[in-house]
């Protein structure tokens, strides 16, 4: 590393840049830990959510090995017995709260992400006028977006609501005594999953355009 001349460590203000070489240490250790804490909050709802949507099979298993429900019965989905269509649809409903629950990891993430994007300015310019170096991360406050389902956490968001889509289309279906229509069940999955799109989009956009806490020294805001 080369030398740092001694007039470049000092600035009129005081500050030393090795001051600004600790920020950036911070910097670094707290990205880690909000990716860290995001990837084992994603994790764990997950884990829930497979959890809960394998309930229903779990069942149908302890009730054909028990002798309750004929396994003959399984392969006809007239002769399937309303109990595990009921099943299907109370698993469903349950799977909505990780659902909800990514959702708001997601955020949460997203917000801290941009907190530390807009700490990150306060060094980064110093860093690159005093030492020419600054570090390749983020500066913007206004990234990432919290609604992004293009990205890991969406696709995660929007594979657990379609899969909750399919349950609780299922299940009401049958507890309806409905004969399925292969095409007419697709639709009505197809539109349960919009609406769980629908609460995602509003969600994301509600949290980023919520009531910001009260800021008593009238500082800007930074984040959008």
């Amino acid at each position: 590393m080369r030398k740092i001349p001694h007039r470049m460590m000092i600035r009129d203000d005081g500050l030393e840049s090795s001051h600004f070489l600790q920020l950036a240490a911070v910097d670094f250790t707290g990205i880690y830990a909000v990716h860290l804490a995001a990837k084992e909050e994603r994790l764990k709802m997950t884990r829930l959510a497979m959890s809960l949507l394998s309930g229903p099979f779990l069942a149908a298993i302890a009730l054909t090995g028990a002798k309750v429900v004929d396994p003959q019965s399984l392969t006809e989905w007239q002769r399937v017995p309303w109990y595990l269509f009921a099943l299907v649809t109370a698993f469903g409903v349950l799977s909505v709260l990780p659902f909800l629950r990514l959702i708001e990891a997601a955020d949460a993430h997203a917000r801290t992400a941009r907190a530390i994007n807009n700490f990150r300015l306060l060094y980064a310019s110093r860093l690159k006028d005093e030492l020419g170096w600054s570090p390749n991360l983020p500066i913007d406050p206004r990234f990432p977006e919290t609604y992004a389902p293009l990205a890991w956490p969406g696709i995660n968001v929007m594979t657990l609501a379609l899969a909750n889509s399919t349950y609780l289309t299922v299940g009401v279906t049958g507890l309806g005594g409905q004969t399925p229509n292969p095409l007419l069940l697709a639709f009505s999955i197809t539109l349960v999953a919009l609406v769980h799109y629908a609460v995602y989009y509003v969600r994301c956009n509600v949290t980023r355009r919520r009531r910001l806490p009260h800021n008593s020294y009238k500082l800007p805001d930074q984040e959008t």
